[in-house]
Parts: structure tokens; C-alpha cells; sequence
């Protein structure tokens, strides 16, 4: 066999192997360590929607675009003390001066509009657009901030805007994953030592998990210089390449371990080990990397970063685990124990050696037992608890990331939750209704303003005919907003327009038609709409392709129709359930005290759910198969579906629980991040992970399972057929069928 062949390589070459994976860390580390900091901060638009085809065509056309800096400016004495007046101007002055600068507007100079200074005139505002894109406005901002932070002329300057929200992000994150790693590995390694008892054994999950790490850093920065990847992305390179790296060595030492017990020589071990072990890890990986891979179907580069980051991570970890795993162990051989804790410890408590389990004795299998005798009880406790979790879920408002998800304490956020709360407009949420080629003339163009003031929730429009407040022209018409033909049409929301009030209005602007022709609409409330249509277009296939490989690779893996369906109904239950705890805490305000109390907004991105689906469906999967796949070797032997489910929850129980306790503290020590939506993802999926792998496996698989009884294991004749012919059936042990010469063991050396 193939697994065989590569195991048998791996051991015959093994210190080349550990070479060359040093040697490829020490590389990765140089190339992709400060990975964080090429990456971007966007991708939260699909590009082909109305939005971003506008804000193209006012870039292109026009010259203009949505204000990305904004410079808070706080006088003592009043924006319109001259004193302040005279500052005030010479800031706005000084800004329209700066190199990739434009658009520069202040309450000073641009006729004093109320919208750009507070209700009580301690503060008025100067905004402007840094040309040149996401990434170089965000280069451009941290040259600029520090020159006008802080006094100016008696005026106490902030600075805000996108552009500025954006470097504060990507600063955080990359403080947030130090802050994680500081926190995960310590733990990590401490846990599995005692997990394994032995030091060096617990050093090797630790080992391919760094190897994932770097290796998915290593693919991120090469992506960076091709195509569009989020800083984001950085966070589950690291808890994903963490956690599975364990996951995956986990289990692999804990076969070898049995192996070496069973009486094997190490190298007949190592090649079982990979042989059985190693062949569940590929095929659990494979299932990961499927659902990971459905987020290449949405356009919004945020999601599809992940994507990137998700797969590299799985891909390093599995031939870690097939490879490089395979050869540290056969250099090893039996002193993988070697610095036991376990011995001395028993020796201190005066404990005798633990004798040898049979293979249905133990807590697991009792359990198991327990739950096969009362199913149908056991089985509605669990739902109803399930279903009482997701309640929350029914109420969730989805909204887009925007300077909320930094902390309270993050100058960007503090400078827009100022202008949210202190300022009568929206100035900075405007809305752009573009008409590239406008017709009608300017009588056109000044009924088609005045009809849109009109509107609920806007508080005025600017155009080229005149300013419009309720459908009365306030103010002339300005010549910047015409150019090329065309003309576009500055639209100031009096509301919120990050959610659903902006979306609201989004559709409002949209329904009124146009007598210059075709327009198209453009700002942050349009993108969430445009967004959330992108999304729930996409979803469907999304789902179509993860409900459809992942039952496929079941049943080939299980030669059983039934076991798929229940393994897709029980994950689906699990994430809601997780999605309805995510809503009650982030989106409703419960509890956030005791996760660094960060900024409640009354919604949930639209992107973590579909995010965390796709991540959690792989991982919970990644149980099933290890879980399934001890299950199926006592039922291809015995034929007894109550003592493979006994034997199965045995054999896997204990080494599932651990690998989803390590990986449920990897992931929650996201919490500790800074940015909201991150603590989310950290949360969510340490939850999930832990329902999953004591509610679901250890409580409703046994269930499940005992009720359907040998339907677990049927499928329709050609099926069964089907399955015969390409599925996933075991090797044959080795002894029996033992593919590798006896010369090469014998240059293995072992």
C-alpha cells in the first residue's frame, strides 16, 4: 500500500526528513513571521456588487470617494472662539497640503454645516481621502497620525477614519497573536504532558503544529504578492495550524504507543501506525480540507483568505503527521517514553502499575454501555438542551465589520462613537447615488435631489443643481459633483447606517426612479446590503458542497448511508446551538463583562456564522471519522453494533476528549484578543468544539447509534457495491500482506 511505502520511505530516510523540516521552519520563520503585517485589513465586499462598481466609477470618473480620515478637533473654548477658528482652518489647510491628500472638508471651511460640528460646539471635524487604495492609505495614515495627534494650535487633535481603523486592526492582531501563542503553548504543552506522561512524547504534537503554523505562514506571504489577503487570516493560520497539529499527532502517538505494547518492533510500529492511524488522519483531513475550501466560493477576499489560511494549515499538519511524525518516531523508537512522569508520580502515591484494560473496559465504555440502555431518554435530553441554545439564534441581526470590533480604549473607534453620539449627522456614513452618464440636465438632477431629501432617514442631499434639506434647496449646487458627463449625488443620512435602518434606506434610494438615467449607489450601508445579497447567493452552494463531499467521503469511508445522514443532522444541531449562545453574548450583551467587555452593537458579522460553519463542520467531522473509524474495525470483526459502539467511544473517547480540550484552548485563547469578532471566533469554536466532543460524541452518537442497531450499517445493493469497489475499505494487517522488503527494514535500521 501506499501508506506502507510512504511510512517505510519516511523511516529509511528519517534523518533526511528531520532535516529538511528544520530547515524548511528556519525558512518559513524568516520568510513568513511577519506575515501580519503585509496582509490587509478589507474584503468585506464582493467585487462585482453596485457599491463597489460606484466607488470605482468615483474614483475613475470623478475623483472622488468615501472620506477615510477623519481629525477630531476638540477646542476648550468653542469651535467658533476665533482662536479656534483661526486653528481650525490652518489644520484643514495643512492636511489639503500633504502629499495623497484630497478632498479635504472641515466645519471651518466649508460654509460651517451642522453635521460637522458637535451639539454642544466643543468639537467640529476635518475629513479627507488618502488616494491610492486600501494599502496605501493605511501606509499613508501612520505617517500622518502622529504628525497631528495630540495639540495643534490649542486645538486637541484625534485621528479617525477607515484608513486609521484599518492600521489599528493590524496592529492589534499582530499584539493578539503573540498575546495568544503566550498563552496557548504554555498551557498546551503542560497539558500534554499530562496527557502523555512522558515529555518527549508531548513534545512531538507540539512540534507539527509549529511546522503547520509556519508552513501557513510561509503560504500566506507568497499569496500576499499575487493576490488580496486578510490580516484576519493570521488568527486561524494559527489556532487552526496549532489544534490540528496536535489533533493529528495525537493520535498518531497514541497508535504508535499501542503498537510498541502490543510487542511490535519500532519499525513494524511506525509503518502500522501510519498504516491505520495515518490513513484516518488523511481521510479526516480531507474532510476538513473540503469544508475549508467551500469559503473559495464566496467573492468577498475576507472570507476567502480563510480559505487560504484554513487549507495550508491542514495540508502541513497531515504530512506532518504522515512524514515528518513518522520519522521522529522510528529515531525515537522505544525512548519515546523516555523522562515518564508517570512512574515517578505513582511511586510518590505509593500506586501500583495500572494493569492493561481490556478493550471494552473503562469510563468511556461504561458510558457508552449507560447510554445504550436508556436511548431514547438520553437522546431528547440532549436535543431539547441543544434546541433551547439556538433559540437565541432566531433573533440574530446581521450587520458588517466597522471601527466597533477595536476596543473601547482604541483612538479610531473613540473618534466615530464621538461623531455617532455628539454629531447631528452622518457625515462620514454619506451615501453616493452615481449617475456615470446623466441626462435631463440640471432641473433633472435638482428634482431627482429633492425627491431623495425626501426620504426618511436622510438629512440632506448635495448635487450639482443645489443642496436639498426635505425638498427645499438650502444651499447652490456644487460644480465638483459633475465631471465627465455624468454627475453623482451626495445623499447624508440623519440615522445609523451600519444597520438595519441603513439597509432600509439603501433600498429606499434604490426603488425611486431616476430621470438622469441609470444610477447606481454606493457607502457603507450599501455595501452591508450588497454584502449580505452576495452571501446568501452564494450559500447554498457553499452548503450544497459541504453536505455533498462530506456524506460522500462517510460512505465511502463507512459503506453506510445512514451514518452520514446522522453525522450532517447532529453537526447541524451542534452549530446552531453554538450560533444561538454567539447571538445571546455578542449580539445581545450577556455576560460580555467576563470576555474583556467588548463593543455591543446589536448585531453579529455576517461573516463569522458562515466562517465558523465551514471551520466547525470540518473539525467536528475530523471526530467523526477518528471516532468512526474504531467503530467499523469492531463491527467488520464482530458484527456486534453494541459492543463497536462500546469498544469504539473506548478506544477514542479519551484521546478525542483531549485533542478537543488542546484545541478548544487554543482557539479560546483568541478571546483574549482585542478585536471583537475575533473573541467571537475564539469563543464560538472553543464551545462548539467541546459540545461536540462530549454532547455529541459522547452522549447522542452511542444514542443514535443503539436505536438505528445494524440500519447503521446498510445501504442499498448497488450501493453496497458501489462501496466495494471504491471505498475506503482497511488494509490488511501487517504479517498477513507486508508490501515492504525485508532489505529495506533492514537500511531503516530499525
Amino acid at each position: 500500500m501506499l501508506l506502507t511505502r510512504l511510512a517505510g520511505l519516511a523511516v529509511a530516510r528519517r534523518r533526511l526528513v528531520l532535516v529538511t523540516t528544520a530547515l524548511f521552519l528556519a525558512l518559513a520563520g524568516i520568510l513568513g513571521g511577519g506575515v501580519a503585517a503585509e496582509l490587509s485589513g478589507g474584503g468585506f465586499d464582493d467585487p462585482q456588487s453596485e457599491s463597489v462598481r460606484a466607488a470605482q466609477v468615483l474614483e475613475e470618473q470623478f475623483g472622488a470617494g468615501a472620506p477615510n480620515l477623519v481629525l477630531l478637533a476638540r477646542a476648550p473654548q468653542g469651535v467658533d472662539d476665533p482662536a479656534a477658528v483661526a486653528a481650525g482652518t490652518a489644520l484643514a489647510e495643512r492636511l489639503a497640503q500633504e502629499d495623497g491628500v484630497v478632498e479635504v472638508v472641515s466645519w471651518w471651511t466649508t460654509g460651517r454645516p451642522d453635521s460637522l460640528k458637535s451639539r454642544d460646539g466643543d468639537a467640529a471635524v476635518v475629513m479627507a481621502r488618502l488616494t491610492g487604495g486600501d494599502e496605501n492609505a493605511v501606509d499613508r495614515v501612520e505617517e500622518l497620525a502622529p504628525l497631528y495627534r495630540g495639540d495643534f494650535q490649542g486645538l486637541d487633535v484625534s485621528v479617525g477614519g477607515q484608513a486609521q481603523v484599518f492600521s489599528e486592526v493590524g496592529h492589534t492582531i499582530e499584539r493578539d497573536i503573540l498575546r495568544a501563542e503566550a498563552i496557548a503553548i504554555p498551557i498546551t504543552m503542560v497539558l500534554l504532558v499530562v496527557v502523555f506522561g512522558s515529555a518527549i512524547a508531548a513534545g512531538l504534537p507540539l512540534l507539527i503544529g509549529v511546522l503547520s503554523i509556519l508552513g501557513t505562514f510561509l503560504v500566506l506571504h507568497l499569496l500576499a504578492k499575487t493576490t488580496d489577503v486578510s490580516v484576519y487570516s493570521v488568527n486561524l493560520a494559527t489556532s487552526l495550524g496549532l489544534g490540528l497539529g496536535i489533533d493529528y499527532s495525537l493520535f498518531m502517538v497514541t497508535r504508535y504507543r499501542e503498537e510498541l505494547a502490543r510487542g511490535r518492533a519500532a519499525y513494524d510500529a511506525v509503518v502500522e501506525t501510519v498504516r491505520t492511524a495515518g490513513r484516518t488522519v488523511l481521510f479526516s483531513a480531507l474532510t476538513v480540507l473540503l469544508s475549508l475550501g467551500a469559503l473559495l466560493v464566496f467573492p468577498l477576499y475576507f472570507l476567502r483568505s480563510f480559505a487560504y489560511a484554513g487549507v495550508a494549515a491542514v495540508v502541513f499538519a497531515a504530512i506532518g503527521a504522515v512524514v515528518v511524525l513518522p520519522a521522529a518516531l522510528a529515531a525515537l523508537g522505544p525512548r519515546i517514553d523516555r523522562f515518564d512522569l508517570r512512574r515517578p508520580v505513582r511511586r510518590l502515591l505509593r500506586r501500583p502499575e495500572p494493569r492493561p484494560a481490556a478493550l471494552d473496559e473503562g469510563f468511556w465504555s461504561r458510558l457508552a454501555r449507560m447510554v445504550m440502555r436508556r436511548p431514547l431518554p438520553v437522546a431528547t435530553s440532549v436535543i431539547a438542551l441543544l434546541l433551547f441554545a439556538a433559540l437565541p439564534f432566531g433573533d440574530v441581526v446581521f450587520g458588517l465589520p466597522d471601527d466597533r470590533v477595536l476596543p473601547k480604549d482604541a483612538g479610531a473607534y473613540q473618534v466615530s462613537q464621538t461623531m455617532r453620539e455628539d454629531f447631528p449627522g452622518r457625515e462620514s456614513s454619506a451615501l453616493n447615488v452615481v449617475a456615470p452618464s446623466a441626462t435631463g440636465g440640471s432641473s433633472a438632477i435638482g428634482g431627482y435631489a429633492s425627491e431623495l431629501s425626501q426620504i426618511d432617514g436622510v438629512e440632506r442631499v448635495d448635487s450639482a443643481a443645489g443642496t436639498y434639506v426635505g425638498g427645499t434647496a438650502v444651499a447652490p449646487g456644487r460644480a465638483d459633483l459633475a465631471a465627465g458627463g455624468g454627475t453623482y449625488l451626495k445623499v447624508i443620512p440623519s440615522i445609523e447606517s451600519f444597520g438595519p435602518e441603513g439597509e432600509r434606506l439603501v433600498g429606499d434610494l434604490r426603488d425611486v426612479d431616476s430621470p438622469i438615467g441609470p444610477v447606481l449607489v454606493e457607502g457603507q450601508a450599501a455595501s452591508l446590503v450588497d454584502t449580505k445579497a452576495s452571501l446568501k447567493a452564494d450559500l447554498p452552494l457553499a452548503l450544497g458542497l459541504i453536505f455533498g463531499t462530506t456524506f460522500l467521503l462517510l460512505f465511502l469511508f463507512s459503506g453506510s448511508l445512514l451514518i452520514p445522514v446522522k453525522a450532517l443532522v447532529l453537526n447541524v444541531l451542534s452549530l446552531c446551538a453554538t450560533f444561538g449562545a454567539m447571538v445571546w453574548v455578542f449580539q445581545q450583551g450577556n455576560l460580555t463583562g467576563l470576555i474583556g467587555d467588548p463593543v455591543v452593537t446589536g448585531t453579529l458579522d455576517t461573516t463569522i456564522p458562515i466562517l465558523m460553519f465551514c471551520v466547525l463542520f470540518g473539525l467536528s467531522m475530523d471526530y467523526e471519522v477518528f471516532l468512526l473509524s474504531r467503530i467499523k474495525e469492531v463491527w467488520d470483526a464482530t458484527g456486534d453494533n453494541r459492543r463497536a459502539v462500546a469498544v469504539g467511544l473506548q478506544r477514542t473517547g479519551r484521546i478525542v476528549t483531549a485533542a478537543a480540550g488542546l484545541l478548544a484552548i487554543v482557539f479560546a485563547a483568541f478571546v483574549s484578543s482585542d478585536i471583537s469578532f475575533i473573541k467571537l471566533l475564539g469563543l464560538g469554536t472553543a464551545l462548539a468544539i467541546v459540545v461536540d466532543a462530549t454532547l455529541i460524541r459522547g452522549l447522542l452518537v452511542p444514542a443514535f447509534m443503539r436505536l438505528a442497531g445494524r440500519a447503521n450499517w446498510w445501504a442499498p445493493a448497488p450501493l453496497r457495491r458501489l462501496h466495494d469497489r471504491f471505498g475506503l475499505s482497511e488494509a490488511p494487517e501487517l504479517g498477513q500482506d507486508d508490501p515492504m522488503p525485508t532489505e529495506t527494514r533492514v537500511a531503516a535500521g530499525v
